[in-house]
């Protein structure tokens, strides 16, 4: 089959079409990608000018490059990531350099023959020390590209400085082109469309929280779904109103790691102050995680086709027995969820009515209890009903897991200061227009008057009052 031949032709063109609905896609789900691309090559053709502007050219050199790998290396979709690794190569760069310079001197001392020998031991030595510190847990979620950078600096440094007696100088320069490149991503990343860690880590944890919600109610519409049509297939359906968005909670592990890292390197900005409980989102995190592992377990008893034939009615029976409660279960905690989603989202204090669904889905709990007590089954029936007794048990599990939730999140609106909700001002009672107030006075001073007379002679004459005054209004005035 030759490169020409149209079977070959039509892959590469279908393959072509879909690289390009992909990155359509892309695209599509965060536009800032598309800007993150612009601002990344804006940078490079800034920096591009140590090379193309003689005067540039002049002061810094050869060296002018590093401004380039610079932008590389650090410009980072975050601003916390950009941060973090513009920090990390500035010191790493500093203290790296200046070693380099000092195992220069160090060498010279040596004479001819042995500078190199002891250049060559100290590359050995500090490479060795610092490849190994970047197995050690706290330095290698922080500091690992610091770490890095320290060893190509100083590799760099000590081994091209050999060839030139300009030492000081060299180093100056490639420092200084370190410091402009990194300050080039700094102040692009920061002004032009910033994308801050820290919100993109609250707005994925609030959007687990809400799928766990949108997951659980429908497993309880699913479940306790009967056929009504004969010849229904009951598991597709079951399958689609049961949606599948819970895991996502298990795929965005390691992006809610990076993102609380990077979030700690940025500074306070709008909502977010200085040293903002990053950490108490990964716990939400976690819990979240563990809701969605019951989800995972409930999703293996949704009935298909071939189960729905073999139910017995026993089990038909007991499984509509407890579907109010555990039904109610479902959409309190649901809403539940959601509602501490909406709080997470909005950095306001959890609402009250969270607790008004827990508390609801306590009693639904209590009421399947009463279910189970009074339901007098024999060891062989309760065989039979083991599955809605094992969806029932999970039930109470994802209850229990909302509620830590719940106090989790409160812990962080309390570490976070979350703001209070305003509270509505309570609005004046509507006045009617055919009863002025001054004759709304006028008509009670006659009732508390009159009110010392008989009861037989009070009404007579509230009823001629109220005619006199307030024509129309008679039932008012006895109400």
């Amino acid at each position: 089959m030759g490169i020409g031949s149209p079977s070959l032709l039509g892959k590469m063109k279908d393959k072509a079409v879909e690289m390009v609905k992909n990155a359509e896609k892309i695209g599509r789900d965060d536009p800032r990608r598309i800007l993150h691309s612009v601002k990344v090559g804006v940078a490079l053709t800034l920096n591009s000018l140590f090379y193309y502007y003689n005067p540039l050219y002049d002061g810094f050199g050869p060296s002018g490059i590093w401004a380039l790998v610079t932008v590389i290396l650090v410009f980072e979709f975050t601003i916390g990531a950009t941060l973090s690794k513009c920090l990390n190569m500035s010191f790493a760069a500093l203290l790296a350099g200046a070693m380099g310079v000092g195992a220069k001197y160090l060498g010279g001392l040596c004479g001819d023959k042995g500078e190199p020998v002891v250049l060559g031991i100290l590359v050995f030595i500090l490479a060795s020390i610092l490849t190994f510190m970047r197995f050690i847990p706290g330095i290698k979620t922080k500091y690992d590209h610091g770490v890095l950078i320290s060893i190509l600096i100083f590799s760099l440094v000590t081994v091209s400085g050999y060839r030139t007696e300009q030492i000081i100088q060299f180093a100056h320069q490639r420092l200084s082109a370190v410091a402009i490149g990194g300050v080039t991503c700094i102040l692009i990343s920061v002004l032009v469309c910033p994308a801050w860690a820290g919100e993109d880590l609250q707005n994925l944890i609030a959007a687990n929280i809400e799928k766990l919600g949108r997951s659980l109610e429908g497993f309880g519409n699913a479940y306790f779904r009967f056929p009504k049509v004969e010849g229904e297939e009951s598991g597709s359906t079951e399958k689609a109103l049961f949606p599948q968005d819970y895991k996502s909670a298990f795929n965005s592990k390691a992006s809610e790691e990076s993102l609380a890292i990077f979030a700690w390197w940025e500074f306070g900005h709008g909502e977010f102050k200085f040293r903002h409980p990053w950490k108490q989102y990964l716990k939400v995190g976690v819990l979240a995680r563990e809701c969605a592992s019951h989800l995972q377990a409930l999703s293996g008893y949704l009935n298909t086709g071939d189960d729905q034939a073999v139910q017995t009615l026993l089990l038909l029976s007991f499984k509509s027995k407890i579907q109010e409660p555990c039904t109610r279960m479902c959409s309190e905690s649901s809403q539940a969820l959601k509602d501490i989603s909406s709080a997470i989202k909005t950095m306001g204090q959890p609402s009250p009515a969270i607790q008004d669904h827990l508390r609801n889905s306590r009693a639904a709990i209590n009421d399947l209890e009463v279910v189970f007590r009074s339901s007098s089954l024999s060891t062989e029936q309760l065989f039979e009903i083991i599955p809605c007794a094992a969806v029932t048990s999970i039930l109470i599990d994802i209850v229990n897991c909302v509620d830590k939730i719940s106090k989790s999140v409160d812990e962080l609106s309390e570490k976070a200061g979350f703001k209070k909700p305003k509270e509505k001002s309570p609005s004046p009672p509507p006045e009617s227009e055919d009863s002025p107030e001054s004759e709304v006075v006028v008509a009670i001073s006659i009732i508390d008057k009159d009110s010392l007379e008989s009861e037989n002679l009070q009404e007579p004459r509230l009823e001629q009052k109220s005619q006199e005054l307030i024509p129309g209004e008679r039932t008012k005035i006895y109400s």
